[in-house]
């Protein structure tokens, strides 16, 4: 498994990075939480983990060994692959998803897009004895608001997008989306729960297909 690569970053796009490593430049498939941090030309350090299928070899980049980790272990679930993975994780941040867990919260999980009631509940009985506890105090977690909205770490024009992505759509189709949610809640949005944004962007999207 590749855990992480080093090199200067080339590209900084929506939900992918470019970052040169030995002479090539490798795409990954950043979270929203990732690529907010990384800027074209520094030196940068993603934790990866490398998703091998018959036809593709595709890197999944993340801010920190614990957002990697938390990736692979929901892969274990029955029916979550690396894209549902991925946009669990845009919208939820590690102990957050660790809390919900551990407190059997099936609503917050069904706010995460593609994710129904019996897939939440699956979920947490599959991930009960995996995900561990939640590695941050109480007072650290109310501080840096790790529940369903994680703003604060990328705005959440991104992680919509990335989100929308991680879950299929094209980038064309996410760019739309997203627009669409900004007209629609303005100034708020940067406020508002990255779930309900999330909702919204796939209520637009889903008007603008039955419309065609």
């Amino acid at each position: 498994m590749i855990a992480s690569i080093r090199g200067q970053v080339l590209d900084v796009g929506t939900d992918v990075v470019v970052i040169e490593v030995g002479g090539l430049g490798l795409a990954v498939q950043c979270t929203p939480q990732a690529v907010s941090v990384l800027r074209r030309g520094d030196e940068a350090t993603v934790h990866t983990s490398l998703v091998v299928r018959e036809d593709s070899l595709t890197l999944y980049g993340f801010v920190d060994a614990d957002e990697r980790r938390v990736f692979e272990v929901l892969q274990t679930v029955s029916g979550v692959g690396p894209r549902l993975a991925q946009a669990m994780l845009a919208t939820l941040r590690p102990d957050a998803l660790r809390r919900i867990v551990a407190t059997d919260d099936l609503a917050a999980l069904t706010q995460v897009p593609g994710v129904g009631k019996k897939g939440a509940q699956r979920l947490v009985l599959e991930l009960k004895d995996k995900l561990g506890a939640p590695t941050m105090s109480t007072s650290s977690a109310a501080a840096g608001s790790a529940a369903t909205g994680p703003a604060a770490v990328g705005s959440w024009q991104v992680q919509v997008h990335a989100a929308l992505v991680g879950l299929g759509w094209g980038h064309r189709d996410a760019d739309t989306a997203v627009t669409a949610v900004a007209q629609e809640f303005g100034d708020d949005a940067p406020d508002a729960e990255i779930a309900v944004l999330l909702r919204s962007a796939l209520q637009s999207m889903g008007s603008a297909v039955a419309g065609r």
